[in-house]
């Protein structure tokens, strides 16, 4: 049976990579397994096995299918995208303010025919709000919804299928004024969600001292009821860092330990008292009582996606000990699996689930076979370098990076904000005490001293290329051999195996060659130039609400190809939309050397005539002139740095949001060096650039757009789109492609839009 449950999850996991859904003609296949698992049962125990993994195997795949098939029904009816509808749902979780509003999730009850899908991502400027909306509110509002977009990178998580794997199945911004209304009636949900509201509410105003909100009062509210973005963006890079992220938020490990010290409280109290225990066996009501206060926890939190994974695989514990087999771990953690791809088939696409359930399993696997257990420090050492271990190749494959300071910083903030802190952010939620709010603060804290500490070190974090398929069986290979117990010979040898995923090689182009990826990060730009041994990234992307490109998108991006410093970074201009994540690439890529369109104090301008050689490759500043610096009638736009990156295979043109007379400057004075392979287009495709004359002297065989989805602006514009094709251009936007990659090779040019090579049946088509 647990070799049946892996096979299940496995055809479900195996769904998750597909382009599209599988047609149910194919299930005619069926009868054939069927009839392979008849033959098996008389010929032989391997052919049995393998009809029935087969089996297992279509049956979760096409489980998964079916469950993928309702939830692309549930979607934005393609005839009413971009038309106003009047929505009437209920705020489903905590709202969250953003800079020109705020955004919740609104739950619409279903009808036949119905134009919204059940849960919408709303956002709502303020001059539409009488009040801010609140937790379980009914509200009516009209809309204009469109079906889910997001960025796609390589190297950078998937966020549609995030989205997907949530059930958000369309975005929407408000039309018109919101009204409260009490049309949607009572509901569990709506009465938890409105209660946490409260909750949040009352530990805000108790975490506020005379000089403000404390530092670190949004980790205490995360910890109690599930606000995430409570927590501001500079502790989630420190968490991030030293491998804490997970201690920070309501995770599968808080609500695990909590619910094992309540099993051990009722169980050290139940066995004392002999007629509740003739009644009642006191490991039973010890689970039961466990299982409770994650219910009661998980709810509190908002029903994550993640807590709701930790409290079926306790319920499933809590099962094992009524039923007499929770003394064998591997029954215990398939039966867990079972259940969570059963009730969410797409598990597969969240890291948490990887990382939980493998992390279970080593610890089971590196503890079986032992004689007896030893010492509670030695244990807890252990764990600590099992967990750490087992997880190596899922966080290298998943994220690039690894943080060395972890296990370090997991052995002290583990029993501190598991064992302490999550039970008294509970008490601060319950409870006015103002004393209870300051102690739950100040361990944490404590806790954030030491990991400041750990930030510090030379090398906190250790950051990879994306590794093969080869590299990854042979680290799995050597890691069953390292986690096995300690009387086993030679088992250092095993860590040879981990080497060629700790060190792959980088993917990068022959000398004289030149790559140019053109970074999907909405309504903004960010190029990364590739030679043989350099990297120079042009733009940094926009800053969001809270955070940034720079972090999110760009930095991720270049750790999976192997760049841990970059050789170079130029920032056009000051406008968000390109700057927008420069700190943070500064902080994380420590450049060589930067050049600024606008440089603040320290920091270098560039100009026109700045030269340098990479590789066989050539980098020139075309744009501006040196006299343009600070000349206040031309527009910081109109002062963009242009570079031109010339390779023997080709050529291209670095554009930013030069308009009409940063335009004609480059016409008069470098129309020789304008016609190139590839070019960027001038401000995102903008109405205010791309003249017939700049297009004609350009002439580029490739022009990419770097715009976000549905902009406001309505880039690009029809004509622009008109100018490049008339002129021979092949139009790539970022929009609809995604990343847009170029390979300039000895052999020829290679365009490759991501969103097309590694697509899946969930990614919106254009609209």
């Amino acid at each position: 049976m647990r070799g049946l449950i892996a096979f299940f999850a496995l055809g479900a996991a195996l769904l998750q990579t597909q382009t599209r859904l599988p047609a149910l003609s194919v299930l005619w296949l069926a009868p054939l397994l069927i009839l392979l698992v008849h033959y098996g049962l008389r010929r032989g125990r391997f052919l049995r096995w393998l009809g029935l993994g087969v089996l297992a195997l279509a049956v979760g795949f096409y489980y998964a299918a079916w469950r993928a098939d309702l939830r692309l029904a549930d979607r934005v009816d393609p005839a009413w995208v971009g038309q106003v509808l009047v929505a009437t749902g209920v705020v489903e979780g905590l709202p969250q303010q953003t800079r020109h509003g705020w955004r919740f999730i609104l739950r619409v009850p279903q009808t036949e025919g119905a134009p919204l899908p059940t849960r919408l991502r709303v956002s709502v400027a303020h001059k539409w709000l009488a009040t801010p909306p609140r937790a379980g509110e009914c509200l009516r509002l009209p809309v204009r919804a469109r079906p889910p977009h997001a960025s796609q990178n390589p190297g950078v998580v998937d966020a549609e299928g995030w989205l997907f794997e949530h059930g958000i199945r369309g975005f929407a911004s408000a039309a018109g004024p919101v009204q409260v209304t009490q049309a949607c009636g009572v509901s569990l949900r709506a009465t938890i969600d409105a209660a946490r509201q409260r909750l949040r509410d009352g530990m805000q105003a108790r975490l506020v001292d005379t000089a403000g909100a404390l530092p670190y009062a949004g980790v205490v509210i995360a910890l109690a009821v599930g606000d995430q973005a409570a927590i501001p963006d500079a502790q989630w890079r420190l968490f991030r860092i030293t491998g804490v992220t997970h201690l920070m938020s309501i995770s599968g490990l808080h609500i695990t330990l909590l619910s094992g010290l309540a099993y051990l409280l009722i169980y050290a109290l139940w066995r004392r008292v002999a007629w509740l225990t003739l009644r009642l066996p006191a490991a039973r009501a010890a689970a039961l009582s466990g299982l409770l206060l994650a219910i009661i926890y998980t709810a509190v939190s908002g029903f994550g996606i993640p807590a709701q994974r930790t409290l079926y695989m306790i319920a499933v514990m809590v099962v094992g000990v009524w039923m007499g087999w929770a003394h064998t771990p591997s029954r215990v953690l398939a039966a867990a699996l079972a259940v969570v791809v059963l009730i969410d088939p797409w598990a597969a696409l969240a890291p948490g689930f990887w990382l939980s359930f493998l992390a279970v399993a080593a610890l089971f696997y590196s503890g079986s076979g032992r004689l007896r257990p030893p010492r509670w420090w030695r244990a807890w050492a252990q764990t600590q370098w099992v967990a750490s271990l087992a997880l190596l190749p899922v966080l290298l494959l998943l994220f690039h990076e690894f943080s060395l300071v972890s296990p370090l910083a997991n052995a002290f903030a583990i029993p501190v904000i598991s064992l302490l802190v999550v039970p008294l952010a509970m008490g601060v939620a319950l409870l006015p005490w103002a004393w209870l709010a300051t102690l739950t603060h100040a361990l944490i804290a404590a806790v954030m001293w030491g990991l400041d500490r750990l930030a510090t070190v030379p090398q906190p974090v250790w950051h990879v290329g994306e590794a093969d398929g080869w590299a990854m069986g042979l680290a799995a290979v050597g890691l069953i051999y390292l986690l096995l117990p300690v009387a086993v010979p030679r088992r250092a040898v095993a860590g040879l195996l981990l080497l060629p995923l700790l060190f792959p090689p980088e993917d990068r182009p022959v000398a004289g060659a030149l790559r140019v990826e053109t970074l999907d990060v909405g309504q903004g730009l960010a190029v990364v130039v590739s030679t043989a041994r350099h990297t120079l990234l042009f733009d940094t992307g926009p800053a969001f609400d809270g955070s940034d490109a720079g972090q999110r998108i760009v930095a991720p991006y270049l750790w999976s190809m192997g760049v841990r410093q970059l050789d170079g970074l130029i920032v056009s201009h000051s406008d968000s939309d390109h700057s927008g994540g420069a700190a943070s690439i500064e902080q994380a890529m420590a450049p060589r050397w930067s050049l600024y369109g606008q440089p603040g104090a320290g920091q270098v301008r560039c100009f026109a005539g700045q030269r340098w050689q990479w590789d066989g490759v050539r980098f020139e500043v075309l744009h501006p002139p040196a006299h343009w610096a600070d000349n206040p009638y031309f527009s910081d736009n109109d002062r963009s740095c242009v570079v031109k990156v010339e390779s023997a295979w080709g050529s291209v043109l670095l554009v930013a949001d030069i308009e009409r007379l940063g335009e004609l400057q480059l016409l008069e004075t470098q129309r020789e060096q304008l016609q190139s392979t590839l070019s960027l287009v001038p401000h995102h495709g903008s109405a205010g650039a791309s003249s017939e004359r700049f297009v004609a002297a350009v002439r580029p065989e490739e022009a990419v757009i770097a715009v976000g989805h549905g902009n406001r602006f309505g880039h690009p514009r029809g004509e622009v789109l008109d100018r490049y094709r008339a002129a021979g251009s092949r139009v790539w936007r970022t929009d609809l492609d995604g990343a847009i990659r170029v390979d300039l090779l000895p052999d020829g040019r290679v365009v490759r839009g991501w969103r097309q090579e590694r697509r899946r049946y969930w990614h919106a088509g254009p609209v």
